[in-house]
């Protein structure tokens, strides 16, 4: 009886495993945690108290803008994208010029540049008021989201046309469904949340890479007028730390040193760290993404 529970255990775990590897996009969430999960362990052993606490407070920091991000960004991606339905179909087209204007205005700007003078704005926010952490941080969201929310909404504006062209939507509209809830419900939910979660997806990968070069930027002090010092500690300001950049620097003396490599995983562990969690998680996040997009073929 046990023999028998055991090999039933053991297929259903050659099982899940199967279906992981052959799900690119779970195999890659697998790699991802588990390569965090290892990082975290090592880290504890070996990189001293300072350092890891200002490491563990960095990486939760960017997660926790990169998380807020996504649901700022989704919320005003759909009431832009409501907006410009209405005004196009329910307002004959009156409004649709100055919407399109304002959202091709912000469409004009780098993302890197307009969260640059949006860290700028923050900052003088901070020299006249005294915010804490979180509130700091739903402002450096908020930033963010307004460089990226329209990813979100181009896609809604293209599930809505697209959907407007076939029999479907017209078959609702003469049984008499309100539109709001042909274009939310039927549409966007039931339709397309494969299509906008695949999407909040690479909201989340393009947001820490934001964030990251922009923290390591003003870092830095190619911004003069935004101090660090004032802002949550993330990812990539603590990789323009000198420490950091110092072990970064080590990198290249295994090149010529190559006894040297074994340094940097005890000596050199804080900014390799970070290093290895911005381009890991990177690259993760980007396949998680690639894969659920082949996985729904979309």
């Amino acid at each position: 009886m046990n023999l028998a529970s055991l090999n039933n255990n053991l297929e259903k775990i050659r099982s899940a495993s199967r279906l992981i590897y052959e799900q690119k996009d779970k195999l890659w969430a697998v790699i991802w945690f588990s390569g965090l999960l290892l990082l975290w362990i090592w880290d504890l052993m070996f990189l001293n108290g300072p350092a890891l606490t200002k490491f563990i407070s960095a990486f939760f920091n960017t997660f926790l803008i990169g998380f807020l991000v996504i649901f700022i960004s989704l919320f005003l991606g759909w009431l832009s994208a409501m907006a410009s339905h209405y005004s196009q179909w329910r307002l004959k087209g009156w409004l649709n010029f100055p919407f399109d204007l304002m959202l091709n205005l912000f469409r004009s700007i780098p993302q890197i540049l307009g969260i640059l003078f949006g860290y700028v704005f923050i900052t003088r926010i901070l020299e006249e008021s005294n915010l804490g952490s979180f509130s700091v941080i739903l402002l450096i969201s908020l930033v963010i989201s307004l460089f990226v929310f329209l990813e979100i909404n181009d896609l809604m504006i293209e599930r809505i046309s697209h959907y407007q062209k076939t029999d479907f939507y017209n078959a609702m509209r003469v049984c008499g469904i309100p539109e709001f809830r042909i274009i939310n419900f039927d549409i966007l939910f039931k339709n397309s949340w494969i299509h906008i979660f695949n999407k909040m997806i690479s909201v989340f990968g393009m947001t820490i890479f934001l964030i990251c070069s922009v923290d390591f930027i003003i870092s830095v002090g190619l911004s003069t007028d935004v101090s660090s010092v004032n802002l949550p500690a993330t990812l990539g300001s603590m990789l323009a730390q000198i420490d950091s950049k110092q072990d970064i620097l080590a990198i290249g003396t295994t090149l010529t040193d190559p006894l040297y490599l074994p340094n940097l995983f005890f000596t050199h562990l804080q900014g390799v760290s970070v290093a290895f969690v911005i381009v890991f998680s990177l690259l993760c996040i980007f396949k998680i993404s690639d894969g659920f997009a082949r996985r729904y073929h979309i």
